[in-house]
């Protein structure tokens, strides 16, 4: 891999393929979704053998189903949880498999859950998987009983709570799935295929692995088919296939096509790739997914290319929960998020720290989004969990690495086979800040005989003796590259070093092609010259001007993938905080001020924001991650914040600081249609054009300006009275899918010209009348350590968001009514289709 991946960065452009039907089904058979009615016990107990209905020790749930975020927050909890509980839990499904079934290959595909899961059919173990992230299934043909009701059970251990530094949610928190297949099928997730492009030819290079359950030798014939986005036929091939009996082949074939429609990130064009399996005339198997056709170049001088165009990366790390929802993955939510991600001008995700559901990435594919797609945050050794704050009081080690030496290469192997045909992934990543100074590897550059720097975390004292070698790290990571090149030769293999002057010293950075730098832009020029045939950016980064500036400025410097993109649970500081508050968008998926911000610097698309605070009141920061921002640089009486929220209520007189988020050459501020003040240029030391007025109320417009003082954005906003009504924002008629989609209707708090009002804090109240269920009120508030269990729930800055799920059938309604004291109630009708 590493002599192809030279031979890439120097010419030829390696090019990549997407994969997986929609839902992530496994790639073979026939899959059913199997989410509805399955009973849930919290606490251990005898949960392999069937309950009674009546046992109400046990409740009727709906998968997706995170246990963790339906319970209540205590500040005796960890912390590192987002101070929500963890626990062991069982889950329990009949399942009637009719007698006809009898002589097919039956099998459970489970695409995640968190974590050491074992499942049982009819109070037989079937298998265990340790991993909370990784999905797998497992053969149930022998186990079933035909034409009987059957008991699926699954043991969920998460007792040990604090295992992760962020928030895990705990359950079956993704989709299960029935799959029945012919003793002869694909193999799961078996079809892999990756494109090729050179000039104006592209090829579609296929491998398809089928496996035989019987004894006897069996003859087959493979097809595979490539269609463009209108459904037709562009490109097929087919060949022949023998097997022997328990026997299982690789059919290799390629597919030639002239001018292909390249993915790109701002036209993400899309082609399917059919495979059949037929035998004796008779299909007996087939997959189909998303694919496409583009080219990687990574340069340790210009940095990335795709389809041959040098190109910033402007990423953001994501985790995988949403706020009140916990670790329930629902792709409705996270369409709204990434397409929010997006308007900002990001254009790529890093999956911080483990592969997510499979929709994610399908989602990527569809919308133009690169992705890092990440394995591990720890390998053999447990990191620190903070239990009672950020970064104070006595860690804790609990953590994922007592299975890792048994589990992580067939893991990581894992990842790799299920996604390896999303066009979006562009990288491997496998691990994060592993290697992070005394946490636990040392060296004898940590106590000081090389004065390299580049420590931006604390390295808790110098060198250790007794701690384990961090000549270890180059060891393990080249075990783990061999891995993904086993399975993925059109990718880098990456990771995210957290002591990079430590990890100099060892084989770390050499097992990798592209190598992510944490929190160290101050060593981008140093290690260029130093490894001049290393491949660097900025795999982890603070939001801060001068870090986008350091990728900006740097040509060999492909890009950065801020901390974080979305706001996450746990990791968080003292009471009351559900999580960790640096993200563009809030748990809500609201775009925050620092979003705009953002925007500011990585869109093209001309726009303008304002915000204010007061000069005597802080910046609006409200966690301790935007409080550290701020100390990276100049005062924040000296340098305008990047947190400052678009109110404009204060004390007439007082002095406030008005910011503006802007990618104009220059901006003119006005009041109730007065200038006031001069007009400034863009601000190149901070990116921020600031003004310090006194208050009046009124209208406060900006309008951004080109260099020829020509208007090409404008922005307002406007004092406001007190709050008079909740206001639907998508209107009063919400069309939806009628079966388990996710109806997202937004709420916004508004005076009596309908202004918004985001000083408001009014609790409020949904009633649902009809076919569906309500998931979670959210309004992003981090402080919030209220009830999340009820139909209740505070706004935050005078918004919030109602997530409800249909169940009814097509051309029924749903009513939803949303009341507060003092306020005028707001309706919504949910239309099904």
């Amino acid at each position: 891999m590493k002599n192809i991946f030279k031979y890439a960065v120097a010419g030829l452009a390696i090019a990549c393929l997407q994969s997986a039907a929609a839902l992530a089904q496994p790639g073979f058979g026939q899959a059913e979704k199997i989410n509805t009615d399955w009973r849930f016990h919290l606490g251990d107990t005898d949960g392999q053998q069937a309950k009674n209905d009546n046992d109400r020790s046990w409740r009727r749930v709906q998968l997706p189903h995170d246990w963790s975020a339906k319970y209540p927050l205590s500040p005796s909890l960890a912390s590192a949880t987002g101070f929500l509980p963890g626990g062991i839990g069982w889950y329990q499904k009949k399942i009637t498999v009719p007698a006809a079934d009898q002589g097919k290959k039956l099998y459970l595909y489970f695409e995640g859950v968190y974590n050491r899961s074992e499942v049982f059919i009819n109070g037989q173990s079937i298998g265990k998987r340790p991993n909370g992230y990784i999905s797998f299934s497992y053969d149930v043909s022998p186990y079933l009983q035909y034409g009987k009701e059957n008991t699926i059970a699954v043991k969920v251990d998460h007792s040990q709570s604090a295992d992760s530094r962020w928030y895990t949610g705990s359950g079956i928190y993704r989709d299960v799935w029935l799959v029945r297949a012919n003793p002869i099928h694909l193999e799961q997730w078996g079809v892999y295929a990756y494109p090729e492009v050179k000039g104006a030819q592209g090829a579609m290079h296929v491998q398809v692995g089928v496996a035989n359950s019987t004894t006897e030798a069996a003859k087959l014939d493979v097809l595979i088919e490539l269609l463009d986005q209108a459904g037709q036929v562009v490109a097929k091939k087919s060949t022949k296939a023998t097997l022997a009996g328990n026997g299982r082949a690789d059919v290799k074939l390629e597919l030639q096509v002239k001018n292909p429609k390249l993915w790109q990130l701002d036209q993400p064009n899309l082609y399917t790739l059919r495979t059949t399996v037929s035998q004796n005339g008779k299909q007996i198997d087939a997959s189909a997914f998303k694919t496409g056709f583009r080219t990687l170049t990574f340069d340790p001088n210009k940095g990335f290319a795709l389809n041959g165009a040098w190109t910033k990366v402007k990423g953001v790390c994501l985790h995988h929960d949403a706020g009140v929802l916990g670790a329930e993955v629902y792709p409705e939510v996270w369409r709204r998020r990434l397409l929010a991600l997006k308007e900002l001008g990001v254009n790529a995700i890093r999956t911080s720290h483990n592969p997510q559901a499979s929709s994610l990435y399908d989602l990527c594919d569809e919308l133009g989004l690169l992705v890092m797609d990440e394995a591990f945050d720890e390998w053999e050794f447990p990191k620190r969990k903070w239990l009672e704050g950020w970064n104070v009081g006595t860690p804790g080690f609990e953590g994922t690495f007592d299975f890792f030496k048994e589990w992580g290469e067939r893991d990581l192997a894992d990842m790799v086979k299920r996604d390896r045909n999303h066009i979006s992934i562009f990288a491997w990543s496998i691990g994060n800040e592993v290697d992070y100074p005394n946490d636990p590897y040392s060296h004898p550059v940590l106590g000081g005989e090389k004065k390299e720097g580049g420590f931006t975390q604390a390295s808790y004292g110098g060198y250790k003796k007794d701690a384990p070698d961090a000549m270890r790290l180059g060891d393990i990571a080249k075990k783990l590259a061999a891995i993904v090149r086993k399975h993925d030769l059109s990718r880098p293999v990456t990771a995210g070093l957290a002591g990079v002057a430590m990890s100099n010293e060892t084989a770390y950075p050499g097992a990798l092609d592209i190598a992510g730098y944490n929190y160290t832009e101050s060593r981008y020029a140093q290690d260029h010259a130093r490894y001049p045939d290393r491949v660097i950016f900025g795999s982890e980064n603070r939001h801060d001007f001068p870090a986008w500036k350091a990728v900006r400025d740097n040509e060999h410097i492909f890009g950065q993938f801020l901390w974080t993109g979305i706001d996450y649970l746990g990791e968080s500081g003292r009471w009351p905080s559900r999580g960790f508050y640096s993200g563009l968008v809030d748990f809500a998926g609201f775009i925050k001020p620092r979003g705009y911000f953002r925007q500011s610097l990585w869109s093209g698309k001309p726009m303008a924001y304002l915000g204010t605070y007061p000069l005597q009141g802080g910046s609006g920061a409200t966690d301790v991650w935007s409080a550290l921002e701020a100390e990276q640089g100049e005062r924040q009486n000296e340098a305008p914040s990047m947190d400052a929220w678009p109110i404009w209520n204060y004390q007439t007189g007082q002095l406030i600081r008005v910011v503006c988020y802007t990618n104009a050459a220059k901006a003119r501020l006005e009041l109730n249609g007065k200038p006031v003040g001069e007009v400034k240029p863009y601000n190149e030391e901070h990116g921020i054009i600031h003004w310090d007025i006194p208050y009046a109320a009124g209208k406060l417009e900006v309008i951004g300006l080109n260099a020829a003082d020509q208007e090409v954005s404008r922005q307002h906003i406007q004092s406001s009275q007190r709050p008079e009504a909740i206001k639907i924002l998508q209107g009063d008629v919400i069309r939806v899918a009628a079966k388990d989609a996710v109806a997202q209707v937004e709420l916004q708090i508004v005076d009596a010209a309908g202004n918004p009002v985001l000083l408001s804090e009014d609790e409020i109240t949904c009633n649902i009348v009809g076919n569906a269920r309500l998931l979670g009120l959210e309004a992003g508030n981090n402080a919030d350590m209220g009830d999340y269990r009820d139909n209740k729930q505070r706004v935050y800055h005078g918004k919030m968001i109602a997530y409800i799920q249909t169940n009814g059938e097509a051309n029924e309604q749903v009513s939803v009514r949303f009341t507060a004291p003092w306020l005028a109630a707001a309706n919504v009708t949910l239309q099904l289709q």
